[in-house]
């Protein structure tokens, strides 16, 4: 573990070799594969498999992400001894979208993503060759993930959820964004319309981003979407928004349902969610005994949104806690587990 950590903390002075490199050449052995969701659309995904790994991790990304901006997430992990599994939700990334601008952040019904999510977990997480089943969720991933979670507790031995969409910051009081999404939801023109202040997609430059402190990462990111239109997903529609705060209240009324071991990682200078809403869930699951880690969510300090594309020093500690909080929960059979070996970055 120490190994990697060390790496962790000192990737962005080389970044450019690094993803040249050892990412590029990990990311040629992935796997695409897909599935016909609701709606008979079809919902994307990746994985990266080892014949010698008895552990897995379902990553579910947040609004308007795909699993091409995941590989450097996804090769930690693997090299810390996890099949890695990323979906692209319904709307965005390679997976189809439901209106005819592509550019519009929509879903019909936020229970579509939840339904997805549980799809892929048959697909992939119901063998019997996992004997520890994780999963990492960030943003808008990580309210899929927690709904799913109050519907089946027990589908995962452990989960992190990484800055929780259970809540969004919006421009006015929530009572008057409610009055306003409920008049629009019956104007199909403005229902399936950006919500206001929103359009489509643009690379806003690196010192207006409200997202990371990386150059680096928030660059690279930038170009996937750049260098590939069809990636590319602009604001939400109204009814993403009236579905999205919906979702959270649920979340938030629920609490106590979603009896999973749970950690919480919160963003100290987050912008795009609510982290009052990430406490109160928190404080919920503590009252009903079921208690997230550490009974409060973990504030990575200094860190933006996307703390898992933050610069070293905060990315490698939110990896850290990720990583032995997952080792906290031992496998059946252990002595296959401590004796996986882990790839060296020359042979990944």
């Amino acid at each position: 573990m120490k190994q990697h950590t060390q790496r962790w903390l000192h990737r962005e002075k080389e970044f450019s070799a690094f993803v040249n490199g050892p990412l590029l050449h990990f990311w040629q052995r992935r796997q695409e594969k897909q599935f016909m969701g609701k709606d008979s659309l079809t919902i994307r995904y990746v994985s990266f498999t080892s014949p010698r790994h008895r552990r897995a991790v379902l990553i579910s990304p947040g609004r308007i992400e795909s699993y091409v901006k995941y590989p450097e997430v996804a090769y930690d992990l693997f090299q810390c001894g996890y099949d890695v599994f990323i979906i692209d939700h319904r709307g965005q990334g390679r997976s189809d979208r439901m209106l005819e601008d592509s550019h519009l952040g929509h879903v019909e019904h936020f229970s579509d993503y939840v339904d997805d999510l549980y799809t892929l977990y048959q697909r992939e997480f119901t063998t019997t060759r996992y004997q520890q089943k994780f999963a990492v969720a960030h943003s808008m991933g990580g309210a899929i993930l927690t709904l799913l979670l109050q519907r089946q507790p027990d589908l995962f031995d452990a989960v992190t959820l990484v800055a929780p969409m259970f809540g969004i910051v919006l421009p006015m009081p929530e009572w008057m964004a409610e009055k306003i999404l409920n008049w629009t939801e019956t104007r199909s023109g403005l229902r399936e319309g950006f919500a206001l202040g929103t359009g489509r997609w643009h690379a806003p430059p690196f010192a207006m981003n409200t997202l990371t402190h990386s150059r680096v990462r928030y660059q690279r990111n930038l170009r996937f979407y750049a260098d590939d239109p069809a990636l590319q997903v602009g604001g939400p529609t109204a009814h993403w928004v009236r579905e999205s705060m919906a979702a959270g209240h649920q979340i938030l009324n629920d609490a106590v349902s979603a009896t999973t071991p749970m950690m919480i990682l919160q963003a100290e200078e987050d912008q795009v969610v609510d982290n009052q809403a990430q406490n109160a869930f928190c404080e919920a699951r503590k009252r009903a005994g079921t208690p997230c880690d550490g009974a409060a969510p973990d504030v990575i300090l200094g860190a933006r949104h996307e703390i898992l594309f933050e610069k070293d020093d905060m990315r490698a500690r939110a990896l850290n806690v990720i990583v032995r909080y997952f080792e906290g929960f031992k496998a059946p059979t252990l002595a296959i587990t401590t004796t996986t070996p882990i790839l060296p970055d020359s042979l990944v």
